[in-house]
């Protein structure tokens, strides 16, 4: 008997169950997985959660502004980087090449972030309003590079995509698309560390700012 199995007829002794898992216990577990039933979760006294999303940026140190429309965003994308004296070179998504980035002022790369871009521009799938988390699911046409390499990361965030949970992110995840792709991440507020002498560093694995663009 390998450790493995050595470890788990311990447990299963220990439940007062001997002998090896049977069939009718694997397919209980299996229904049980496939349910994916939701587990005890916190209190939660609001019901607004956009702004439950902006309060929890501000707490993560995620700054955010507001754009109408999609349109829009180049102009606010423009204002934030005029705003903290950034580069107005970007590499963005795909999905707002289109856009008009150069009425803006802005010079936008549509491809995956390479380490000479001081700033990507993302959507996300959805964006959770518990924690203000935004979730990305990486893909040819929506690369993670450009989230993670960049100094600074922007995100267009649409209002209807926000929800309230982590569950109920992964429930929109399974309804949509199904099986999740390999590159499925969350962010919350820039990248930061404490690993040595438990001071805060930002900054450390990843972007310095996260900035959201809602829509």
């Amino acid at each position: 008997m390998g450790a493995r199995e050595n470890i788990l007829a311990r447990i299963r002794k220990l439940q007062g169950r001997g002998g090896l898992t049977t069939q009718a216990e694997l397919d209980q577990v299996r229904a049980a997985i496939a349910e994916h039933r939701a587990g005890p979760l916190p209190s939660m006294p609001w019901s607004d959660v956009v702004a439950r999303f902006r309060e929890q940026c501000e707490r993560l140190l995620t700054t955010h502004d507001e754009a109408v429309s999609v349109n829009d965003v180049p102009d606010a994308v423009a204002r934030y980087l005029q705003e903290h004296s950034l580069q107005t070179g970007v590499a963005g998504w795909p999905e707002f090449a289109a856009l008009d980035w150069q009425g803006a002022g802005i010079a936008y790369a549509n491809r995956p972030a390479n380490g000479d871009d001081a700033t990507g521009i993302t959507g996300c799938f959805c964006a959770i309003a518990e924690t203000g988390t935004l979730l990305l699911l990486g893909g040819a046409a929506t690369p993670k590079v450009t989230a993670l390499l960049p100094d600074t990361h922007i995100t267009v965030v649409r209002k209807e995509r926000i929800v309230r949970t982590m569950e109920d992110a992964f429930a929109l995840m399974r309804a949509e698309i199904g099986e999740p792709p390999r590159a499925t991440f969350f962010i919350s507020g820039p990248s930061r560390t404490a690993d040595i002498e438990q001071t805060i560093v930002i900054g450390a694995h990843g972007p310095y700012r996260v900035h959201v663009v809602l829509i």
